[in-house]
């Protein structure tokens, strides 16, 4: 591949430390080019690293140009790569005269990185504003960076995400803790534990906090010091607050540091206190060298640290907290080293420079592949019961999406949403208004499937119109030439006859492939007299959804060793609160488990959840549903016990082994249980009988039941992926 690297050159820090390890790293097995807009420190240390390099310094905009294209056209660049303002904007002036994919990385919040900044951000700020939304595709360096731009209406499909990597590489010589401290001017005591920091001094990074916190935590440890290094236009404001709050001699303000190497060998605590962030060097830089950590929950942060396991995370601009987590590292050396252990073999495993070289090339391989498509139908447009809030749905179309990348990693996709920002940011593809008639012709011509999955939606139970809707959908993508799949989804009841016959008609003659998550479903559509299409039993896609979020855990405000039962309820005839009072006490006094009322769908299950919460007795958590389907599956797996009306709370306490009981308001929960072997459910006149109660008890004797069920249903959820490839072909 050849590709041409265009950066203003007058950048410092995290982008500096990328830009240049990254094309060192590239240039080993790939035809690299670096452009500079500035002669300078940044362009003296691409040549010593033998990246070669083209610097152009003129203010006419329109002789750069002119200048740029004829270096592509004669070097035959397959990409252009942007970092920074500048660059951004000549890309913009290049994308008439050139038709080559152009990227961008985008570093941090291009919204706040000019904060304190008036004159800086309202040029390169706005540069930014307009020009990003105009690239082919972007590089974000964390998952958090990628979601912000998929809230700005970025394509999610062409976001992608890059962490930043450190080079494990070799080892670079440092000066001893002792020597670093006389030269910055730093006084240590014998029992000394060493807080520092590596950034800019400005307002994004809250130095304010830091000290604030600092000066709680020295009271009680007078031998604490604190190392600032860095410069900003906030230094003289940090300067007098330090001198303020903080004993003389604990704070030492160390400038801007070159040798960060020795810096972060000098330190026993590496913190970070920013209100934004993308992924910061100074995190896996510290880690390299084994310090305990302590940073703000920002940005890609929390993909770093893992709390209390290697590090220790904050809420920005929670003094308090900060504080009580620094007194515990100065109080605890074995911890502080175990984690700092931690921290260095996570990096190394997954943030090397190594990885990160390896994962752009693959980037920028995926961006060849998709601009070199040429089929005249593409792609796939899934349509269900999405955008209204419900996170169980969101599960089914996470786990669908990973099916359908799974087949092709470059396949379009677009899902009908009624809340379509919502939906993007779950999905990470694009959606479009649930009614938005035209564009969805639109796209239905130049789609190759379409997709109707997401949980029960050929029913009537809750109104005819969503009924019709759905075989409205099916039916226009059959017209438009498009495959048709139902996809893992659930069928019934339809119980007037009229919607019987339209449902049997549309799908025998519109459906190619039909695939069902249950029997009851597949025996409802026999009984309606479908057979033309292929009908196959599976199982729920969102069985196969997993993750492990640790941090969701934390602040979820689950805490370590304590156990849990979850109950997912919702208002509908026949729910008795006063004998699921009872159940809920009674996991708390029989089997010390901490009840959790839990709220797949806020909008319906708060009610009841807070109605239950006013009147128990023992101790309990109201948590609300997860933004994704991956923070639900983590919060099910954390449980004892599973207690739910709500089917794909059951489907993912299944699919994690949980131990569960069902409490059956539909019959598509009986079906799934009948499926899955599991008798322990009740209907909702049930509950109020002992039952219930002998059902937790036998639910929590015997966990390990159920597995082969649960690994047969999870292979079946992984056919519907096979009969998409089929259509896809």
């Amino acid at each position: 591949m050849k590709i041409l690297h265009m950066i203003s050159g007058g950048d410092v820090g995290g982008a500096k430390t990328h830009v240049l390890s990254l094309l060192a790293g590239l240039h080993q097995s790939e035809t690299v080019h670096m452009l500079c807009f500035t002669e300078g420190p940044f362009a003296q240390e691409a040549r010593e690293l033998h990246i070669p390099i083209t610097v152009i310094e003129d203010n006419n905009l329109f002789r750069v140009r002119k200048q740029i294209l004829t270096m592509i056209r004669e070097q035959g660049f397959e990409l252009i790569h942007c970092h920074g303002a500048r660059a951004n904007l000549m890309a913009m002036l290049l994308q008439r005269k050139i038709h080559i994919p152009m990227i961008s990385t985008v570093h941090s919040d291009y919204r706040l990185d000019y904060m304190g900044r008036p004159l800086a951000a309202l040029t390169y700020g706005n540069i930014n504003k307009i020009a990003l939304p105009r690239f082919d595709a972007w590089v974000s360096v964390s998952h958090h960076m990628s979601k912000l731009l998929s809230s700005r209406g970025f394509d999610p499909q062409r976001i992608y995400t890059l962490y930043n990597g450190v080079d494990f590489s070799q080892e670079r010589p440092v000066v001893s803790r002792e020597e670093y401290c006389r030269k910055i001017g730093l006084e240590l005591q014998e029992d000394s534990v060493i807080f520092g920091i590596a950034a800019r001094i400005n307002p994004v990074k809250d130095m304010t906090t830091l000290v604030q916190a600092f000066s709680h935590a020295v009271r009680k440890h007078p031998s604490l010091r604190l190392i600032i290094a860095g410069e900003g236009e906030e230094e003289a404001q940090i300067r007098a607050l330090a001198a303020e709050l903080c004993p003389k001699g604990s704070v030492c303000f160390a400038g801007w540091e070159k040798d960060m190497d020795s810096f972060y060998h000098a330190l026993d605590v590496n913190l970070l206190t920013s209100l934004s962030e993308g992924f910061p060097y100074a995190l896996p830089e510290g880690a390299r060298m084994k310090c305990a950590t302590i940073a703000s929950m920002v940005g890609g942060v929390p993909h770093l640290i893992d709390h209390e396991r290697n590090g220790l995370l904050f809420e920005p601009k929670d003094v308090e907290t900060l504080s009580r987590h620094m007194l515990y590292f100065a109080e605890h050396e074995q911890e502080r080293k175990a984690m700092g252990q931690a921290l260095y073999e996570k990096t190394k495993r997954e943030f090397s420079l190594s990885v990160m070289i390896e994962k752009q090339k693959a980037i920028y391989e995926s961006i060849l592949r998709r601009q070199s498509r040429q089929e005249k139908r593409d792609g796939v447009l899934i349509c269900g019961a999405y955008g209204k809030g419900n996170r169980g749905d969101n599960a089914i179309l996470t786990a669908i999406v990973d099916q359908l990348s799974h087949i092709d990693p470059e396949l379009p996709m677009t899902v009908l949403s009624r809340n379509p920002k919502e939906t993007r940011l779950c999905a990470d593809i694009p959606a479009i208004y649930t009614f938005r008639t035209l564009k969805i012709r639109r796209i239905l011509k130049g789609s190759k499937l379409y997709v109707s999955g997401g949980g029960t939606l050929m029913q009537d139970a809750t109104s005819t119109r969503s009924l019709l809707y759905y075989l409205f959908g099916i039916r226009q993508a059959k017209k438009a030439g498009c495959k048709v799949m139902l996809y893992g989804c659930g069928v019934g009841p339809i119980h007037r006859e009229k919607n019987r016959r339209r449902t049997a008609k549309v799908l025998n003659s519109c459906a190619d492939v039909i695939c069902v998550r249950d029997h009851y479903s597949l025996e409802f559509l026999r009984e309606m007299g479908v057979s033309k299409p292929q009908i196959h039993l599976t199982a729920d896609p969102a069985l196969l959804v997993n993750a492990e979020d640790l941090n969701y855990l934390h602040r979820c405000g689950l805490e370590n060793g304590a156990k849990y039962a979850l109950f997912s309820l919702r208002p509908w005839q026949g729910y008795t609160e006063a004998h699921m009072l009872r159940a809920i006490e009674y996991v708390y006094e029989a089997h010390g488990l901490i009840p959790v009322l839990y709220c797949m769908e806020p909008a319906k299950d708060l009610a009841v959840a807070k109605s239950l919460s006013q009147q128990l007795r023992c101790p309990h958590k109201i948590l609300e549903a997860g933004e994704s389907g991956e923070q639900v599956v983590c919060l099910v797996k954390r449980m004892s016990l599973v207690v739910s009306m709500r089917l794909h709370t059951l489907i993912f306490a299944a699919g994690q082994g949980i131990p569960l009981v069902g409490l059956v308001y539909d019959p598509k929960v009986s079906g799934f249980l009948d499926d899955l072997g599991q008798k322990r459910y009740l209907s909702l006149d049930q509950t109020g009988e002992d039952r219930l109660l002998r059902l937790i008890d036998d639910a929590l004797a015997h966990p390990e039941q159920n597995q082969e069920n649960v690994t047969r249903l999870r292979n079946l959820a992984g056919e519907n992926e096979a009969f998409a490839a089929m259509l896809l072909k």
